[in-house]
């Protein structure tokens, strides 16, 4: 179908793109515009794909493992081609931020790309507005991840000559924490949007089910990481480490509960 050639050349465009990205950096290259352009171009042609499957289906991608993966490549190439294209000074930081984005992409080429149904509880604008905010929350927390292993592999052989014209590591630093400022802000927002939704949906606020609770426990995660990094005046790498617990934390209520509970509130059914 047009919906999957789009996504499969849009897959090949970033697969394209970050590999340039990541060669550059062993190479001490600086193809920067290409890589750019190429993850435009892969972004173009992904949302026309969303766009087309969504025209088809006549509901958004949220529904089945397909649609959500495909979504969340999206989004968080999306995020990372924001900050890609506005803080030329962490571009490198493509060497850790692609391998993390090829992982769901390799993930997302195994998924069944069949239909699946939209339940009765979908049927709310609440639902946009709790995926839009956590959307650009896991976007947020990525790109803090890209510069933080930035950080983390200047302390290393290999890394200490090839991201030497970057910003000292308390700038970075104080980019990567920026980033996940913006993301407690909209996971805050998402948490509540998310339980507007459950009232609408079943009659109640909170249940503590298995994707609130990890959602509620990536938030306390990311609240103690700025906490720390502003009260224990914390080093760039040591402040790395605390980035890359809140990325573990919340990849895994991105994709992993969803996907394994049996409760009513599922990532995909």
């Amino acid at each position: 179908m047009d919906e999957l050639r789009l996504l499969w050349a849009a897959l090949l465009a970033y697969v394209v793109a970050g590999s340039i990205g990541i060669v550059a950096v062993v190479l001490r290259r600086r193809p920067e515009r290409a890589v750019l352009a190429l993850i435009v171009l892969g972004l173009a042609l992904h949302t026309l794909s969303i766009g087309v499957r969504w025209e088809r289906l006549g509901h958004g991608p949220f529904i089945t493992l397909f649609e959500i993966l495909s979504s969340n490549v999206w989004s968080m190439m999306l995020a990372f081609a924001l900050a890609y294209w506005r803080l030329p000074s962490i571009r490198p930081s493509a060497a850790v931020v692609m391998p993390i984005l090829f992982m769901v992409m390799g993930w997302l080429l195994m998924t069944n790309p069949g239909e699946g149904h939209l339940p009765a509880t979908y049927h709310t604008t609440w639902l946009y507005i709790h995926i839009g905010f956590g959307k650009v929350f896991f976007g947020a927390v990525l790109v803090a991840v890209g510069i933080s292993g930035v950080i983390l592999a200047r302390g290393t052989a290999f890394g200490s000559g090839r991201f030497e014209r970057l910003p000292a590591d308390s700038h970075l630093s104080e980019l990567a924490f920026r980033c996940m400022a913006i993301g407690f802000i909209f996971e805050t927002l998402m948490l509540i949007a998310g339980a507007i939704w459950a009232q609408d949906a079943w009659g109640r606020y909170w249940a503590w089910d298995p994707l609130e609770t990890w959602a509620f426990l990536t938030w306390l995660v990311l609240a103690f990481s700025l906490h720390a990094r502003f009260t224990f005046k914390l080093s760039p790498r040591a402040g790395s480490l605390l980035v890359l617990a809140v990325f573990i934390v919340a990849f895994l209520t991105f994709f992993g509960v969803p996907f394994i509970s049996t409760s009513a509130h599922k990532g995909a059914v």
